[in-house]
Order: structure tokens, then sequence, then C-alpha cells
């Protein structure tokens, strides 16, 4: 038996289709819904959403989602591409100040110092304890070899950064360099060894990727600079005065070369152990507090900078040397260190 079937009429399917949509009637119908929601968005991203009125906010959400509703017709009906784009970073922007959290900029700082930058480095306690024994362990070895070869010490240390301060320098000139007021020459002095230290620290934070060995080897050579620099100035009698120097500025700087050089060992070891994870998710997971901690570095650096700039230069007592130093690191370690309570959630 055969079974016979009309054919359906092209007038039917010509029904059945979506009735297209004239790009020029939409805008037109539409673009005053947008313009007052781009323009309210706007307000609130340059001051805050207390700069609107009672009427604004109410219609706010509203304008959302008549925006929504247009964005999803512009997709369905393959409006021009640019369009689209704008709709949906209009969309984009009013979800996240409908729904999301309101914190000024302020307030992120002050969260920032409170908590996010100490937690960092508390998470960062095991990383940090091998620099500074990998720091103190390089001096070590750096002072015996100066000290039984003093040629060592031209291996060791730039031409620029001794400054004249090397074994074949007298007692005089090198006390001179510790307590003279040589303005000019301090001041150069200091922001060369600024700068060196400076790069050391982020170089030691961005070649942790490459499975931490740079970030090694240039946390021991900082340590070997100072090692150096003390087995020159002790076989004078002068090793109690340089410390004094270096402290003020050195307890800030040293430590945040630490610091900097544990956010790289917490990558690079993420990179090289993943785990269960891929080195990809590894490397981003130990990055987040890895570059926070990093990022309060730079401030560290910087405070490291003012006093190595000011402190050192006017203050030429060395009990009052060691107590600015001394001062210094107990405050960085009390901020970073001291138990914090869990905020609720």
């Amino acid at each position: 038996m055969t079974v016979q079937t009309s054919a359906i009429p092209t007038s039917a399917i010509l029904e059945a289709r979506p009735a297209l949509v004239n790009a020029t009637r939409f805008r037109a119908a539409h673009q005053d819904d947008w313009e007052r929601l781009d323009g309210l968005l706007t307000r609130i991203e340059k001051r805050s959403i207390r700069a609107l009125p009672e009427e604004d906010l109410l219609a706010l959400p509203l304008l959302y989602r008549t925006t929504l509703s247009s964005l999803s017709v512009a997709r369905d009906t393959s409006l021009d591409r640019s369009l689209i784009v704008y709709l949906e970073q209009l969309c984009t922007r009013a979800y996240f100040q409908i729904y999301g959290v309101q914190t000024s900029a302020w307030r992120q700082i002050g969260r920032f110092f409170a908590r996010g930058w100490p937690e960092a480095v508390q998470a960062l306690w095991r990383e940090t304890l091998v620099c500074v024994l990998l720091t103190a362990a390089s001096a070590v070895v750096a002072y015996l070899l100066v000290r039984g070869d003093p040629s060592w010490f031209f291996g060791i240390i730039p031409e620029g950064l001794a400054g004249g301060r090397d074994p074949s320098a007298s007692t005089e000139s090198l006390r001179a360099t510790l307590y003279d007021r040589q303005e000019k020459m301090l001041a150069t002095f200091a922001t060369f060894l600024f700068t060196h230290n400076s790069q050391i620290a982020i170089f030691s934070f961005a070649l942790g990727f490459a499975f931490a060995v740079p970030t090694v080897l240039l946390i021991a050579y900082n340590g070997l600079m100072l090692g150096a620099f003390f087995a020159v100035f002790a076989a004078k009698g002068l090793g109690w005065n340089l410390a004094g120097w270096l402290m003020i500025h050195g307890t800030t700087e040293i430590f945040a070369i630490c610091l900097s050089g544990a956010a790289g060992l917490r990558i690079g070891t993420a990179i090289a152990f993943p785990g269960r994870e891929t080195r990809t998710e590894a490397a981003v997971r130990a990055g987040r507090s890895a570059a926070v901690a990093m990022a309060g570095t730079v401030i560290m650096l910087a405070v490291a900078g003012l006093l190595e700039g000011i402190g050192r230069q006017t203050v030429i007592d060395d009990t009052s040397r060691f107590l600015i130093g001394g001062g210094a690191l107990a405050g960085w370690l009390l901020y970073f260190y001291l138990p914090r309570g869990r905020t609720a959630r």
C-alpha cells in the first residue's frame, strides 16, 4: 500500500522561519536604553554606585535585563558583529556592577596591607628560610675564600660595585667610606648598590619559572658578595663597623631579596614537581601567592632605598645604625609573622 503525502506549501515554510530583524530598526528601538545603561555604568565606575539617584538605581536592573534581551536577539538573528561585541561588553560591565562585590580602591589597598601581603609571605616561609640559609652559607664561603686568598675578591665583586673597597685599600680609606660625609660619592654608590640589589630581587622572582635554578644562583651570588666585603673590612679590623653601616638598609633590602627568591622558588618547584596537575596549572596556582608577595617586596625595596639614601649617610654612630637596622628587621618580622585571626567568610 502506498501512502501519498501532499507537498508542504512554500508559504508554510516561509512562515516557519524566524522573522528577520532589520538592524537599523533594531538599533533605533533600543539605542536609548543602551545609552542610558552605558551612562549609568560610567558614572558608577568613575565615582561609585552612591552617585546614582534612587530613580536610576531602580532602573539599573531593568536596563540590564533589557540589554540582555537585545543581546540574545542580536546573536540569534546574526546582526553585525560590532553590535554584538558592544552589547556583550555592556552586559558584562552591568553584571559586575549589579552582582559584584563593591569594594573601594582604598579598602582593597587596606586589605592588601592588613592581610593579603602578610599571609602571602607566611605561605612562603619554607622557601624564605631556604633563601636566608643559602645567603648565609654563601657569605661564609666567600668570607673564607677571600680571607685565604684576597684575589678571590675580584672574581666575586664587580669593579663598579667595589668602589675602591678592595683588599688593596688601606684601613684609613676603608674607614672613611663608612664614616666620612662624602655626600656626592655616597649618593652615587648608594644608587648603584640599590639598583644592583633591586635587579637581583626582580630577576630572582622572574627567572623562577626555569625550575628555580637561576633563582638559587642569584641568591647564592648575593651572599657571596656580602661575605667578600666582610672579609676585606674584617681583615682591617672593621668588620663590626661594616655590619652597622649595612644594617640601616641591609636588613630590609636583604629580606626583600630573600622574599623575592622565595617567590621564585615557589613557582620553580611547582613547575618542576607539579604532582597531579599540569605544569601550567601548578605554575598558575603557585604564582597567585608568590605574585602578591613579590608586589610587596617592591615596597620594601623602596623603603630600603630611603634608608640607604638618607639614614646611612647621615647617621654615623655605630650604635644608632644597629638600632635602626635591628628595629627595621624586628618590625618586618612582626608584621609578616605575627599570628592573625581568621576572618569569617
